[in-house]
């Protein structure tokens, strides 16, 4: 049976189990904002830490998501940092998601930082966010938090097979903006690299089949979302805040107008890196 897609609680498992999940990107703090979007009902809410939210938001930001119940709170920390990786989780997060992972090594070091002793280096929280969402007991933290890598440089495709067969690594992430220039491309959305990306995609998919993890990517649209998730994704992030903030702002204005509205000087948005 499939696991209750609105309680937060089945996030890890069904992560784990490779199910479909579609989640949402906050880059702005604003916990109101952040708690209004956890009420739509997406499977989890992901958190800006490397680009957006400060460490200092997010345990208002994980507040804000639990404070609906529908989703798994998520944080992006800045870094392979076994220091970000553990502040993230005590502050609730259900996941952490780590940026410009290239090696094996490197994979290794963040999964064990989400892991206790004996098989990682993950360090009691105490009377932390942690403890009161997910108990105090050891095996039973580590069952309930995951590992996401990101795969977005040519070092990391490389190393692909190497960094999906990582111990106690659940998940590997695109951020297909700076995959896109590591494949050679100018910007993102450049169409001189489209079709190496496609190919690139395939093998990122294929070789956490392969290796039994979950594999997402981050979408601009939900339409783009659903594709992915057709082509063999697991779990796919819809787009940001700030850029729909942005979107609805322009769309009213122009309305009012009576123009169309259009991107600041007619760029292509770049936010999902």
């Amino acid at each position: 049976m499939t696991a209750d897609r609105r309680d937060p609680g089945t996030f890890v498992a069904r992560l784990r189990g490779r199910e479909r999940l579609i989640g949402y990107w906050i880059a702005c703090d604003n916990p109101v904002g952040t708690e209004r979007i956890a009420g739509v009902g997406y499977d989890y809410i992901g958190v800006d830490g490397q680009h957006g939210v400060p460490q200092p938001g997010w345990h208002s930001a994980m507040l804000a998501v639990d404070a609906m119940g529908l989703s798994a709170g998520v944080i992006r920390v800045p870094s392979v940092d076994p220091i970000a990786i553990g502040a993230a989780l005590d502050s609730g997060a259900r996941a952490v998601i780590v940026p410009m992972v290239e090696t094996a090594e490197e994979a290794a070091i963040a999964a064990r930082a989400c892991r206790h002793w004996p098989v990682g280096t993950r360090s009691l929280g105490g009377p932390v966010r942690a403890e009161l969402r997910l108990g105090s007991v050891p095996g039973e933290l580590d069952d309930a938090v995951a590992c996401v890598t990101m795969i977005e440089t040519a070092a990391a495709m490389e190393n692909l097979a190497a960094i999906c067969a990582t111990p106690y690594l659940d998940a590997v992430y695109v951020g297909p903006a700076d995959l896109s220039v590591a494949l050679g491309a100018a910007y993102f959305g450049d169409p001189g690299v489209q079709e190496r990306l496609e190919q690139a995609l395939k093998e990122i998919t294929e070789a956490a089949a392969e290796a039994g993890i979950a594999c997402g990517i981050h979408c601009l649209d939900g339409a783009t979302a659903a594709r992915r998730l057709d082509e063999g994704f697991t779990f796919a992030t819809v787009s940001s805040d700030i850029t729909h903030l942005r979107e609805a702002a322009a769309t009213h204005l122009a309305a009012a107008l009576g123009t169309r509205a259009s991107a600041p000087g007619g760029a292509t948005d770049r936010e999902p890196r």
